[in-house]
């Protein structure tokens, strides 16, 4: 028996248990891409219509810090890809770790892969079936966005650069997260080192990018860099796919080295024995949660006042830009009619950052059904605490810290605009609680799944939010009928700041989250656990 034996077995396994995930994970990001490229470039549609004011947004410090620079201020199909190609690259990245992370670490962590194991299994077998099949599921995302480009009207030899500068990076955290599953013993480690690194590639990257001169080699460093250094539409490095390639290849390399040198079920980095006796705050099932999440709140706050800052600071340039007729008509399609042309921009802007707390939101409520996979939620259920206090607490920490998180990027963006003339840092902490009823719908709806659909809540729930940022931000882009743009909770949220509160709505929206999320807590009380 070889060390790869049963690898095909395990890929087949691997596609069967992600046939949602992946198919949804490639369809969402390939449809939000080419959606933004097609409405750029009919704005856009040849050089003259890049205006003085575009060019200004452009070489802003800002912008530049979250979007990189662009290739060419000349060229439409450059502009077009500008926002795309680095937020892309960084979903692609994420995407591509999870999938190896869940059919590794997690795998292990879980104990399939022991009872797998006693069959005819090489012990590198699940890693390699991991990497393959995280790696055809970016090479697929690329190709369908690449084949997306050119139907929208761009230059095809550009759009293939574009999407080898997304494979390379996709390629790259492939191979970290494979590093990850072997130098941690949890699947909750591997995730927050394999983000760790994310953040720190973003940074760096930020760095190079904004600093007046930066030696050619240090614009190399950052793996998120790789994206931009394919100079789509310009130079056209299709070629930076092999350094992401290589660099994947070395990672893999590494891990199986790891891997020959570890026990099975544990990490290269041994797990440290906590204290004997359990502090005040793990007393209860509130105090339990807040233990669990108060790390990764902590790194989801940060962001969030990362980017109101960054918005913040493109305030005044943004309003500039937004002179422009055409552009305010593609931001009223995705903020709505407002009074002012610049409140467009900020009502757009927290729009996007309501659907990332919602994540949040539902992420958190996801992690009550990983406590009950991993056993957790019985020993805890065998003491004084209850289901409902279980749920209870994940909820609460869910619907309270999604509101807390846009609660910080509106007064982030008030703190730190650019624009003198702009709302107050009254006004934009009230436009963003606005959206905190949509967005508890979709939490609301993720206790619902693990309440009565346990085993498939994460798919769906993910599917779902995809579902309503499609059906609310780009309805009106992509000339949905209304109808089906109202079934999302974030079409009725108020475009604020600059439009007007319907508060029947907004009292309507927090009744239907109440009352799906206590349906949802019935369901988790009646049905078995685990």
């Amino acid at each position: 028996m070889t060390q790869l034996a049963g690898s095909r077995t395990l890929i087949r396994l691997a596609w069967r248990r992600d046939r949602i995930f992946i198919p949804v994970g490639v369809v969402a990001m390939t449809v939000l891409a080419v959606a933004s490229v097609q409405a750029t470039l009919a704005l856009y549609p040849d050089t003259a219509s890049l205006g003085p004011a575009v060019r200004a947004v452009l070489t802003n410090p800002a912008s530049k810090a979250l979007y990189g620079p662009v290739s060419d201020l000349n060229d439409p199909d450059a502009f077009a890809v500008y926002k795309t190609t680095m937020m892309g690259a960084v979903f692609l990245a994420l995407f591509g770790a999870a999938i190896v992370r869940r059919h590794t670490r997690v795998e292990e962590e879980q104990g399939r892969l022991d009872l797998l194991g006693a069959t005819v299994l090489g012990r590198r077998a699940p890693l390699w079936a991991a990497v393959v099949v995280a790696t055809l599921a970016v090479t697929a995302t690329c190709a369908a966005t690449a084949i997306g480009y050119v139907a929208v009207g761009a230059d095809p030899v550009g759009a293939i650069a574009s999407v080898c500068g997304w494979a390379a990076v996709g390629c790259a955290f492939i191979g970290v997260s494979a590093l990850a599953a072997q130098i941690t013993s949890t699947g909750r480690g591997c995730a927050g080192l394999t983000t760790t690194v994310v953040a720190a590639a973003f940074a760096t990257r930020a760095v190079t990018d904004t600093r007046a001169s930066t030696p050619a080699w240090l614009e190399w460093v950052s793996p998120l860099a790789w994206s931009q250094r394919a100079d789509a539409f310009a130079a056209d490095r299709w070629w930076v796919i092999g350094v992401g390639a290589a660099f994947m290849c070395v990672c893999v390399v590494l891990a199986f080295v790891m891997l020959e040198h570890r026990d099975r079920g544990s990490g290269m980095l041994p797990k440290h024995a906590g204290p004997a006796r359990g502090g005040r705050l793990l007393s209860s099932s509130l105090g339990l949660a807040i233990r669990l999440h108060r790390a990764g709140a902590v790194v989801w706050a940060i962001l969030f006042m990362g980017l109101g800052a960054v918005v913040g600071a493109l305030a005044a340039g943004a309003s500039d830009m937004l002179k422009d007729p055409d552009v305010a008509e593609l931001l009223r399609m995705f903020g709505g009619e407002t009074a002012d042309i610049a409140d467009l921009y900020l009502a757009t802007e927290l729009g996007v950052a309501a659907v990332v707390a919602a994540a949040y939101g539902v992420a958190t409520i996801l992690r009550t059904r990983t406590e009950e996979v991993a056993g957790h939620t019985e020993m805890v259920l065998a003491t004084a605490s209850t289901r409902r206090r279980v749920l209870g607490a994940q909820g609460l920490i869910a619907f309270v810290g999604s509101a807390v998180l846009m609660a910080l990027v509106g007064v982030t963006i008030g703190l730190t605009s650019s624009d003198a003339a702009g709302p107050s840092v009254g006004e934009l902490l009230g436009a963003a609680l606005a959206r905190v009823p949509a967005m508890w719908v979709c939490v609301a709806l993720t206790v619902l799944l693990v309440g009565w659909a346990p085993r498939h809540a994460g798919a769906v729930a993910w599917t779902l939010l995809v579902g309503f940022l499609t059906l609310g931000e780009f309805g009106a882009l992509l000339e949905l009928p209304l109808w089906m743009r109202d079934l999302s909770p974030f079409a009725h949220a108020p475009t604020l700041p600059g439009g007007d509160v319907a508060p029947l709505a907004q009292l309507v929206l927090i009744a239907i989250a109440g009352a799906v999320a206590l349906v949802g807590a019935a369901g988790f009380r009646r049905r078995d656990i685990g």
